[in-house]
């Protein structure tokens, strides 16, 4: 792989006395989607918290860009390039949508002198929430919440985004909508390293696939491999895919 964007190498964390990420190590390539799949507790959501900061890392390294920010804080990271945008609706509900959408460009930092510029683009970019843009957040459907917190992300201009879960609780039109804005970023040369639990879907529109298990890497392969094999089919997308192989 031709200088990726992000190298995990032998990451060990977890919470407590309980080791969840047992010597994790991959890379993922610059300018892709990657989707990350596994069952329940396999560590997919602690690889992000370590990566960005928010779970320290017992052992390994990490690198990002070729540079090493191994349990750096979150807020150096988004500077050097990194968003996170975390399971769940992580919005102020009570403040206005344009309120949200500043706020975010607090978290960009000082020295951005575009960042008017960037809000406005950003409003134009998504249209429904520059209708409701002096409208209290909470008022917003739960697809379109999901689009301030990307849209909040996006302010920072990132190199790679984290993204966990993107479609839970978004009708199908609104999960297309929102794999759309994701595949744009890539056509941008933005990387994205994703986790969904619609595990088909995801791979189906990413460049390459990442499996977990147990805390360890047990595969890494194109999307489209990793779609097709029957072990994955069995093991970590319900079984159905596996009908769909030939013996």
């Amino acid at each position: 792989m031709d200088q990726p964007i992000l190298t995990l190498s032998g990451v060990v964390a977890g919470y407590g006395q309980m080791t969840i990420l047992n010597g994790t190590a991959f890379s993922v390539p610059r300018g892709s989607i990657t989707t990350v799949i596994g069952p329940n507790g396999a560590g997919k959501s602690t690889v992000f918290k370590t990566i960005f900061g928010l779970l320290p890392a017992r052992e390994g390294q990490i690198l990002f860009d070729s540079r090493d920010i191994t349990n750096r804080k979150p807020r150096a990271l988004l500077e050097a390039g990194i968003c996170y945008i975390p399971q769940g609706r992580n919005i102020f509900p009570e403040l206005s949508v344009r309120h949200n959408i500043e706020l975010g460009a607090v978290a960009a930092g000082r020295g951005i002198t575009d960042m008017p510029q960037r809000i406005e683009a950003a409003l134009d970019r998504f249209p429904v929430l520059r209708q409701k843009a002096d409208q209290q957040a909470s008022t917003l459907s739960g697809g379109q919440q999901k689009q301030l917190e990307i849209v909040r992300g996006l302010l920072l201009d990132p190199k790679l985004i984290l993204i966990d879960e993107p479609s839970i609780g978004l009708s199908p039109a609104m999960v297309a909508e929102t794999f759309q804005i994701l595949l744009e970023q890539r056509a941008r040369g933005v990387s994205v390293l994703m986790i969904e639990q619609n595990a088909r879907s995801a791979l189906a529109m990413s460049d390459y696939g990442l499996v977990l298990e147990l805390g360890q890497t047990r595969m890494f392969d194109s999307a489209a491999a990793i779609l097709s094999d029957p072990r994955v089919g069995q093991l970590f997308l319900g079984g159905s895919l596996e009908k769909t192989v030939a013996p």
